[in-house]
């Protein structure tokens, strides 16, 4: 079968090449378009050029391999691609989304917690503190609440969070 004068599987060629050289260019420039997949989840830009990849491919190979009729390959390439775009999905877009987030923290989530200070907090003055997390440590700027020394190396409850700095007190284990 031909199509636009050309042969169909240099169709299916030229369609796996073009749209592997997209996926390239998206992988590098991708957060330019970060919202365009905003709108709607199906219209990813990764699963759009990853469904046209997989049927590009799959026409290919099968009109290179099958005597099957054109059309048959087309919706055959389209079913692979839709299997293939589903798996993608289901296990390594939306697990790595999840994992992207799990390493976030909130300001508010530091109250309660218990660090360690790393340069000693004055009188009417700021400091730092140090505070252990899963992913790692994080390193904010501190002040007493109570409005009194802290030295370093003593360990602090944080009791507030105010523009970014951690208001703290000494920490008394019993």
């Amino acid at each position: 079968m031909e199509l636009f004068g050309l042969p169909i599987q240099t169709i299916y060629l030229y369609t796996l090449i073009f749209s592997g050289i997209l996926i390239i260019l998206y992988i590098f420039f991708g957060d330019l378009a970060e919202g365009l997949g905003d709108a709607a989840s199906f219209l990813n830009p990764v699963l759009v050029l990853a469904f046209i990849t997989f049927t590009s491919a799959a026409g290919y190979i099968l009109e290179l391999q099958t005597p099957l009729n054109s059309l048959v390959i087309l919706l055959i390439g389209i079913a692979v691609a839709l299997i293939l775009d589903t798996l993608l999905n289901v296990f390594v877009l939306v697990p790595l989304s999840s994992a992207e987030e799990s390493l976030v923290y909130t300001e508010e989530s530091l109250r309660g917690r218990i660090g360690i200070v790393l340069i000693p907090i004055p009188q009417d003055g700021f400091g730092e503190v140090m505070i252990e997390n899963i992913s790692g440590r994080i390193s904010k700027p501190a002040e007493s609440y109570e409005n009194t020394f802290i030295a370093e190396g003593k360990k602090v409850l944080i009791v507030d969070v105010n523009n970014g700095v951690i208001q703290v007190m000494e920490h008394e284990q019993l």
